[in-house]
């Protein structure tokens, strides 16, 4: 019978990264590991576990049926493990070196990131922020996984299933080139929301469905003449179209700060969507967490004063 005390768990995260990456290279990448020191680790494994764990295809390296099994437990065993280090460490904002990682839209990296990186700068200046935006599927995962700290977005998915807090509620105006827009004052209406051409963002980090569906509840539909991935995009395409477009308040104020558009009421009701901030239950009561959750709450909470 194996036992623990001479367990070495560097060989457990090989395990994981093997599993993970489906490739020896890969895997040594991941963890900085020769792909010779990999295969020893591999090696040793297999001996360990007395099955070949892993069998090299044409589509990578295919987990046996007992690596399979194995791979929630270590997955599982390796979080508990990280949780307990994490708790073993003092937080010092002024002198940390820890890497918080961030879901974040392309919105709310232009709405926020720069005043979250200010606040870091000015209170935490050894401190790495990585903003990693995920599809909203894999948040969940990966803040269970502890490759992922906090996800703020509109995510109400989430909020039955992880921590959160809500941060504040947005609502949306429609904006089109000041040139080509309607005239100034005036309001638009229903029927010149849906005979003009619109602009789609269509995001994996996001997925707001609300202003569709309340059109589709009056018998009407946004005639879509163009979708892209992020709101980022937005300016040069209005500055140049007769397109409209759907975004947030608070993005549009900031994309507006030269007055280069006309921003719109919509013409239909949409109920607020609440930007919520969320993150994994093993990292609650965690000192250097519960800091940087702080912190996004301060800045994002108050972005409009």
């Amino acid at each position: 019978m194996t036992s623990v005390d001479h367990l070495d768990l560097n060989l457990l995260r090989v395990f994981q990264a093997i599993v993970e990456e489906r490739s020896l290279t890969k895997a040594g990448e991941r963890l900085a590991l020769s792909q010779p020191a990999v295969s020893y680790s591999l090696g040793r494994l297999r001996t360990l576990f007395d099955d070949p764990l892993f069998v090299r295809t044409r589509a990578g390296m295919q987990p046996t049926p007992v690596a399979l099994e194995l791979a929630g437990i270590v997955g599982k065993a390796l979080d508990m493990v990280r949780v307990a280090l994490r708790y073993a460490e003092r937080f010092d904002p002024a002198t940390s070196t820890r890497t918080f990682r961030l879901s974040l839209s392309d919105a709310g990296e232009m709405a926020y990131l720069p005043a979250i990186c200010r606040a870091l700068r000015e209170r935490a200046p050894r401190v790495t922020l990585s903003v990693q935006p995920l599809p909203v599927e894999e948040i969940e995962e990966a803040l269970r996984a502890s490759r992922l700290d906090f996800a703020i977005g509109n995510l109400p998915e989430l909020m039955p299933r992880t921590r959160h807090q809500v941060l504040f509620e947005e609502t949306y105006v429609c904006m089109t080139g000041r040139r080509r827009g309607l005239p100034v004052g005036a309001a638009l209406s229903l029927e010149q929301f849906v005979r003009a051409a619109h602009v789609n963002v269509k995001s994996v980090e996001h997925s707001h469905h609300a202003l569709d569906d309340a059109l589709r509840a009056q018998g009407v539909g946004r005639n879509i003449a163009l979708e892209v991935p992020h709101f980022v995009a937005l300016p040069s395409v209005l500055s140049v179209t007769d397109l409209y477009a759907t975004l947030p308040k608070r993005l549009a104020r900031i994309l507006n700060r030269d007055n280069a558009f006309r921003l719109y009421e919509l013409p239909v009701t949409l109920p607020p969507a609440p930007v919520t901030m969320h993150w994994h239950e093993h990292f609650h009561e965690d000192e250097g967490n519960a800091w940087m959750r702080a912190l996004l709450a301060e800045i994002v909470e108050r972005f409009d004063e």
